[in-house]
């Protein structure tokens, strides 16, 4: 299903932090959102769930940290009912088994509460969250920045292997320009709260048109790094 959204806006304390933005986003869309910090990213990602949300879209968010979804005083088994219960499925129905075991955290003990498991074991296990129920588009805000850059990319490998083959549509919002350029097909450029550039991501990584572009491409050492 094609998702279409437009007009999104944000304003904070009297100015626009978000200036109007129109997204067409197709099934199975790998789109980067990228831009410096503080560029809107975060708040066009947050206004985009929102509004598809509120047109009856099944859109799922994983944040930056595992700490934003998942309370230290409550077991892991605990978050998994919730999140079936949030989407108004019967406790036990959602494929447990098959996302747990393609984000390989399949020996986890859902007894135990988030910090008896290593921080990569609960951001994939919050991405296992976000997929059940296969969602129309599945936005992911800096999902790798609390992991060393090993198990970031071994998280993102296994994400991908998942959705290979499936409708869901993934938009990652990153500052890792390394992140997105392995990731996704399509980039978007911001800057003070605008897109300024949208291209295919090679385009943009060798023929950068807009200052924001430029800037972002031009320390190649992201080219390195193993995410």
């Amino acid at each position: 299903m094609t998702l279409r959204v437009s007009g999104l806006s944000a304003m904070r304390s009297g100015r626009t932090i978000l200036h109007p933005t129109s997204l067409t986003i197709e099934p199975r869309a790998r789109i980067g959102l990228v831009g410096t910090s503080g560029s809107g990213k975060s708040t066009l990602g947050h206004a985009l769930i929102d509004d598809l949300r509120a047109q009856g879209h099944s859109v799922a968010h994983v944040p930056q940290s595992p700490d934003e979804a998942l309370d230290p005083l409550r077991s892991m088994a605990f978050h998994w009912r919730e999140a079936e219960w949030a989407l108004g499925l019967q406790p036990g129905s959602a494929d447990q088994k098959t996302l747990f075991t393609a984000l390989k955290i399949a020996g986890g003990d859902l007894r135990k509460r988030p910090w008896g498991w290593s921080r990569g074991m609960q951001q994939r296990f919050v991405i296992a969250m976000a997929l059940i129920g296969s969602p129309d588009l599945i936005v992911l805000d800096e999902p790798t920045s609390a992991l060393d850059p090993v198990v970031a990319a071994a998280t993102m490998d296994l994400l991908d292997r998942h959705l290979e083959g499936r409708a869901t549509a993934m938009m990652l919002i990153t500052h890792d320009l390394g992140l997105a350029a392995r990731r996704v097909s399509t980039l978007m450029v911001m800057q003070e709260g605008r897109i300024v550039e949208q291209a295919p991501t090679a385009e943009i990584l060798e023929r950068p048109k807009t200052r924001a572009s430029k800037s972002l491409t031009a320390h190649r050492n992201w080219m390195a790094l193993p995410c």
